[in-house]
C-alpha cells in the first residue's frame, strides 16, 4: 500500500468522520473543530471549502462525510439535507409533535412530498421514487406532520 502511496496510487484513510453542519455557515466551533482538530485536518481550510459548496443552502443543516488520509488532507461529500428538516421547512414548523399520533403540527401537500423525495433519492434506500416517497410520508407521520392528498 505504501508504495503505492508514492506512485500516486491510492492513499489510505485514516478515518471517516460523519457531521451535520448548517450549509453556507459552517464555523471552526463545535462540532467540526473538535471532531476534525483531534486527527490533524487543516480546520480552516474544511471550513472555507464547505461553505463554498454549499452556500446555496444558506443555513439549512446537511450531513458531511469527510474522509481524513494518513497525510492529514480530506475529501469530503455533502449528502442531501435530512428528510426532517425538509419537511419542517415544507411545513414551516420549528419542530415536529412530541405525540404525532394526538397532536398534529402542520400538514404538506403530496406534490411537496414529491419533491423531497426526488430531492432524497440518492441518499435513500429506495429503488423507485414511488418508494422513497413512503418513506418520506413516513418520516412526516412521525413528525406529526399530515400528508394532504
Amino acid at each position: 500500500m505504501a508504495k503505492a502511496a508514492r506512485r500516486g496510487g491510492v492513499k489510505e484513510i485514516l478515518v471517516k468522520i460523519k457531521l451535520q453542519a448548517s450549509g453556507g455557515q459552517a464555523t471552526p466551533a463545535p462540532p467540526i473543530g473538535p471532531a476534525l482538530g483531534q486527527h490533524g485536518v487543516n480546520i480552516g481550510q474544511f471550513v472555507s471549502q464547505f461553505n463554498e459548496r454549499t452556500k446555496e443552502l444558506n443555513g439549512t443543516i446537511v450531513p458531511v462525510v469527510i474522509s481524513v488520509y494518513k497525510d492529514k488532507s480530506f475529501t469530503f461529500e455533502v449528502k442531501s439535507p435530512p428528510a426532517a428538516v425538509l419537511l419542517k421547512q415544507a411545513a414551516n414548523v420549528a419542530k415536529g409533535s412530541g405525540v404525532p399520533n394526538k397532536e398534529k403540527v402542520g400538514k404538506v401537500t403530496a406534490e411537496q412530498v414529491r419533491k423531497i423525495a426526488e430531492q432524497k433519492i440518492k441518499d435513500l434506500n429506495a429503488y423507485s421514487l414511488d418508494r422513497a416517497e413512503k418513506i418520506i410520508r413516513g418520516t412526516a407521520r412521525s413528525m406529526g406532520i399530515d400528508v394532504e392528498g
